[in-house]
């Protein structure tokens, strides 16, 4: 999750390439097995567990037997992708470490009494601070369990065997025995996150380790060798569950389990400090791994990280509302065709013979109704793929996920992760498979709106009716075509049918439906759909369509994203509909050096498009924008109620009134928002320990013939990068040829490869005590052809979504695809503060 070691560890020299990637012949994908199965573990000896150990959630909804088991497995279930999160460690030369992120040390700066503060992550109920090492736990610093708590549930080894591979169950030499443990690993303290014991902890590693060492020396703990006694796992909840809106905790670092919600999403979560785990030190600051993981604002991830595409791409976690709401939308607009391995896919029909829900796939024209899932719209293959993707993104088979792109770094062809292999070699994919039916059976009961008036003190935030009803005429004006699922009926004579629209006809006949919007007889109509008694009920507020950037204008970048493309990683979990997808045509960036504006042509074949988010409990959702760059977020992470609303009011003002938002420092109004630039100078650093074995001899080489590449004590160092440089300038550089003809092929490496000669003579020779100004100087000769190279040029973050204000309108600058969508009233004053009155109900 550190884009910056990957990224530029792969971007600079030529040279790093070749010295830092060792060749090697390895396991060829679709030939593995994951530890389960390599452990003789089928999938029916993982059921999901049945305690009803968080009854008090989620506003203490009663749940049936199957729910619960839903709800637990969204909340503890890893699938053994403890063995991926071990990997990441490797994968970000040291930068990234679980087992040290749950720890509470005094060397690290935080424990679990500001670890709220801090990392934004959740306490769990019934632990208490560490003092001291646990002896139990090899010496490590972690969260003591309340003596007056029950134990956990889950970890009962005799009802939850787990995985026994390697050293777990195997004397280690010094009088113990690595434990086999539970499949759901032991609580750790932070929910979402569980320990598990390392299976390639065996009798050495015992004789080596050394938890204090571990913690406090870096020549010990950035050994690439070293083998940690445990591993940390990860579940969905880790990234969904969050402190309820209408229960807040009287203090957050010690919530109960009713302050906590299921499904609000990680809206808190500080990403630059979780995965930089010195951020906190000025020698953290100071890697650009930091800097490129602080363009994350808080509740933010980019879920192409691992796999990375090449973009930087933060984006909201978002809440889970209304799931039977969402689904009864997808069956009116959610039409998808399938071919091939989309087809692997479980739909509702392998559970269940009859029913409502059978009726979401029908498999003799392969067409299934779905939500949209991803910013993109990209995940559409049924409501259960979607949910079972998520797990391979965290990790799970990782032993073949892994095999199919360079983690991180990226620089290889990317291959799609066939759904038919998963099903073959991995236990843990099959019992997910099998358990996310129920997790799907406990949204569709429990993700139920959380509504300010419901909430401690919400009442105070109401307005009077006439207030309201004028932000409800506002709000059907303007914003009910995109975040309403109840609208009036579509006009045969619009043609808009899935026949017609599905794939290469999306873009004209939403510009055909948009059109019809802006008439008075659909917004005569509009007007008394919302202006009814039961509007807001069972109303997902969104359409769920993919909306084309051209009408948006937001930042480019999540609508160019390429994981869901033919052929890329996510294949099998994008439908044929979405890979037919026809351009949306040019939009408008601005070069991030001078502000001049420049055309872009979007490509086709699925980008293009960002999914309309819901506006459910929008109060306690912001900032916003699918980055959450309109608006800030709340610098001491409190989660009350009045903290919210006064988070919320700022940040809804700045999208209603696009002249209050942040502009760029260096270009000023001239960029059209801002650009996220490096706050201080920077350096990457590959500590001598995750050198590969294969580099280790050229080392003393290169620092006599390189010195600014090689420290005296074998670091690779690759820098410096000045201070104001736009972090995506390096982040977003298209390193592999995407095209399909050769003669594309060869122009981009022979691209590439000058670029790399002047990077390389630019860190080369850079003076001893450059100024940033002098060093930025410097980059100047290399800044065009990165941009030319850039997967996506696109720079301004909070930019866009300017609809019912006056910048939707000037249109100057703008291209023809843009303008197509005609202008729009604007709000008056009066008017949005009715909207911003009536948007609090939601």
């Amino acid at each position: 999750m550190t884009q910056s070691s990957w990224r530029a560890a792969s971007l600079l020299p030529l040279l790093a390439c070749a010295v830092l990637a060792a060749c090697s012949k390895g396991p060829k994908p679709g030939e593995v097995l994951d530890e389960a199965r390599l452990a003789g573990r089928d999938a029916k000896s993982f059921p999901q567990a049945e305690e009803d150990y968080f009854h008090d959630m989620d506003n203490g909804i009663a749940l049936s037997p199957d729910e619960i088991r839903g709800r637990n497995m969204w909340l503890v279930w890893s699938g053994g992708n403890d063995r991926f999160w071990n990997l990441m460690t490797e994968y970000t030369f040291g930068a990234f470490d679980l087992l040290k992120i749950i720890s509470s040390h005094p060397s690290q700066g935080y424990s679990r009494a500001n670890r709220w503060k801090y990392f934004g992550l959740v306490n769990e109920p019934c632990f208490e601070n560490a003092t001291g090492p646990d002896k139990n736990r090899r010496g490590l610093w972690l969260d003591v369990r309340s003596k007056d708590c029950a134990p956990d549930p889950f970890e009962n080894e005799s009802k939850y065997p787990g995985v026994k591979i390697g050293s777990r169950g195997q004397p280690l030499g010094d009088g113990t025995t690595q434990p086999v443990g539970s499949y759901y690993g032991y609580a750790t303290g932070i929910a979402g996150l569980r320990l598990f014991p390392n299976p390639a902890f065996d009798e050495k590693a015992a004789k080596e380790w050394d938890a204090e060492k571990y913690y406090t020396d870096p020549s010990y703990y950035n050994r690439k060798d070293l083998v940690r006694p445990y591993r940390v796992g990860m579940s969905c909840g880790f990234c969904h569950l969050g402190p309820s809106p209408v229960k807040p905790p009287a203090d957050p670092n010690s919530p109960k389990f009713e302050n906590l919600s299921s499904s609000v999403g990680a809206q808190y979560m500080w990403v630059d400090r979780l995965f930089i785990h010195n951020s906190n030190k000025p020698e953290g600051r100071t890697n650009y791994m930091y800097q490129l993981a602080h363009t994350y604002r808080p509740g933010t991830m980019d879920t192409s990280l691992v796999s990375t595409d090449m973009i930087n791409n933060p984006r909201t976690m978002n809440a889970v509302y209304e799931f039977g709401a969402r689904m009864g939308l997808a069956k009116r607009l959610g039409a998808e065709k399938l071919a091939g391995g989309e087809l692997d896919n479980k739909q509702f029909n392998d559970f269940l013979s009859d029913g409502p829900l059978t009726g979401f796939f029908s498999k003799g024209d392969s067409i299934v109704r779905t939500p949209r899932v991803l910013k993109d719209g990209a995940d559409s293959v049924g409501l259960l793929g979607a949910l079972n993707r998520v797990y391979l993104n965290i990790g799970l088979f990782s032993e073949e996920w892994l095999l199919h792109f360079n983690p991180v770094a990226g620089g290889k062809t990317i291959t799609p992760i066939l759904i038919a292999s998963a099903q073959k070699n991995s236990s843990y994919w099959q019992a997910t498979e099998i358990g996310n039916f129920d997790t799907a059976k406990f949204f569709l009961k429990a993700a139920k709106p959380d509504h300010l008036k419901d909430a401690p003190g919400g009442d105070k935030y109401g307005a009077d009716a006439a207030t309201l009803d004028r932000g409800k005429v506002a709000f059907a004006d303007t914003c009910a075509r995109c975040h309403s699922s109840k609208a009036p009926p579509l006009p045969e004579s619009l043609g808009l049918t899935p026949a017609r629209c599905a794939g290469p006809g999306y873009v004209e006949c939403f510009k055909r439906y948009w059109n019809w919007t802006q008439t008075d007889e659909y917004k005569a109509q509009m007007r008394k759909v919302v202006q009814a008694p039961d509007f807001l009920d069972g109303n997902y507020l969104s359409t769920d369509q993919r909306i084309p950037v051209t009408l948006l204008r937001t930042n480019a970048c999540s609508p160019l994203a390429t994981n869901a493309l033919r052929g890329n990683i996510w294949d099998n979990f994008s439908s044929q509909t979405y890979k037919n997808l026809p351009s949306v045509g040019t939009i408008t960036i601005v070069d991030p050096f001078t502000g001049e504006p420049k055309p872009y042509l979007m490509p086709a074949g699925g980008r293009g498009f960002t999914r309309v988010p819901s506006l459910i409990s929008a109060w306690s959702t912001a900032p916003f924008l699918l980055n959450n760059t309109v608006g800030e977020a709340d610098p001491d992470n409190n989660p009350s109620v009045e903290a919210r609303m006064k988070v919320f009011d700022a940040s809804i003002e700045q999208m209603l009134w696009p002249e209050k938002r942040k502009t760029d420092p260096e270009l000023g109004a001239k960029a059209g928002g801002m650009i996220d630039r490096t706050t201080e100078r920077s350096t990457v650093t590959v500590p001598a320990g995750f050198v590969p074995e294969a580099a280790q001899p050229l080392q003393g080489m290169l620092h006599r013939w390189l010195p600014w590449l090689v420290k005296d004590e074998g670091d690779v160092v690759l820098g410096p990068i000045p201070k104001g440089v736009p972090v995506n300038l390096l982040a977003n550089l298209k390193l592999r040829a995407e095209a399909d003809g050769v003669d594309e092929k060869i122009s981009h490496v022979k691209d590439v490869g000058e670029l790399l000669v002047k990077l390389k003579r630019t860190l080369a020779t850079v003076p001893a005590g450059a100024s940033d100004e002098e060093l930025r100087k410097h980059f100047s000769t290399v800044r065009g052809p990165m941009l030319e190279l850039s997967k996506c040029p696109d720079f301004v973050v909070n930019r866009g979504h300017y609809f019912g204000t006056a910048q939707f309108n000037q249109q100057e600058g703008l291209s023809a695809d843009e303008k197509s969508f005609g202008r729009e009233p604007v709000l008056s004053d009066d008017d949005k503060r009715a909207l911003i009155a009536f948007l609090k109900t939601f």
